[in-house]
């Protein structure tokens, strides 16, 4: 089996020993992400963009994702990312999961991982 790893130069990359994303058996595994921003939209809406090239790069779209996390110390901040999300994955949602949890840094608010599969 032929596996593909995708950086994207995130600062904890190296530090903690990953990678953005992992192609492998015909799927693209992209690491837990989180974006930039002051609040938990601006975050996501980055969180989303970072992922959005990793799957462009591995050849694949949000259309081909079929599982996502979203990770967050405070869930009911996620009702303001409910647009944002819904947006993204359109008439393709894929199976999803929420988990109220801490993440590396208190300032982060949302934190994203998805699993897609090549078209």
């Amino acid at each position: 089996m032929t596996i593909r790893r995708i950086h994207s130069g995130g600062e904890f990359e190296k530090k903690a020993g990953y990678c953005r994303a992992v192609v492998a058996g015909g799927f693209v595994h992209v690491a837990g992400t989180v974006g930039q921003g002051d609040d938990v939209v601006a975050q996501c809406k980055s969180a989303l963009s970072i992922i959005e090239a990793a799957l462009k790069e591995a050849g694949s779209d949000f259309a081909y994702v079929v599982r996502v996390t979203y990770m967050l110390p405070d869930a009911t901040e996620f009702d303001a990312c409910l647009p944002i999300v819904s947006a993204t994955f359109g008439a393709n949602p894929p199976a999803a999961t929420m988990i109220q949890c801490g993440l590396i840094d208190p300032k982060y608010r949302i934190e994203i991982e998805v699993t897609a599969v090549l078209p």
